[in-house]
């Protein structure tokens, strides 16, 4: 594959993931306003209190929309640590968030319900950034390409019948390197689930 198809393809999946993670912090969003404006009207709780409760409720709903849908097919292996990471890149996010309502209610007494939401919402906004690039990079990490096709042919050898050679396709020809050999690997996979079927 060229240079210029590579980038391509990097650049889809780029796209892919911002949409998913568009997604799943859109529900995040609606999680975190409606809690903090339910918590808000019907308690004497102070608005920046409120707003530390809306935010750690819609941290739990956003692991779990970014675990199982945004970034699924990243790597599991380490969840006790994925979890700290998550947890503290979250923290994080809360308190660049919330300091962001707290200096509009407390350094400029922008506290009318509408302000509140604004600079609830402008503060959201702020931390989606820093959660994006700190998920994405430490937390759910992206599997690396060799333990991927490693991972692949492995499936293959266990799922097919035994080749001539460990490293073969059909007839015992050796199976391409890079990405010419997942090409392979994948049509070999095809063919294999089309007989079974």
């Amino acid at each position: 594959m060229s240079e210029r198809g590579a980038l391509r393809v990097r650049l889809d999946q780029l796209i892919r993931e911002i949409a998913k993670f568009g997604v799943v912090g859109g529900i995040g969003t609606l999680v975190n306003l409606g809690v903090f404006n339910l918590v808000r009207n019907t308690t004497e709780i102070p608005v920046v209190r409120a707003s530390i409760i809306a935010t750690v409720v819609a941290i739990g709903c956003n692991y779990i929309g970014f675990r199982y849908f945004t970034y699924r097919d990243r790597d599991k292996s380490g969840r006790t640590k994925e979890m700290t990471l998550f947890l503290l890149f979250s923290v994080v996010g809360l308190v660049i968030e919330n300091g962001v309502l707290y200096a509009a209610t407390y350094g400029f007494g922008w506290d009318s319900r509408l302000q509140s939401n604004v600079f609830k919402f402008l503060g959201i906004g702020i931390a989606t950034l820093f959660r994006f690039w700190s998920y994405r990079t430490w937390v759910f990490k992206a599997l690396p390409a060799r333990e991927t096709v490693a991972h692949a042919e492995s499936f293959l050898r266990s799922e097919s019948a035994p080749a001539p050679s460990a490293r073969s396709g059909s007839g015992g020809a050796p199976v391409p390197s890079g990405s010419t050999g997942v090409r392979h690997l994948e049509r070999e996979q095809r063919r294999h689930h089309q007989r079974v079927n």
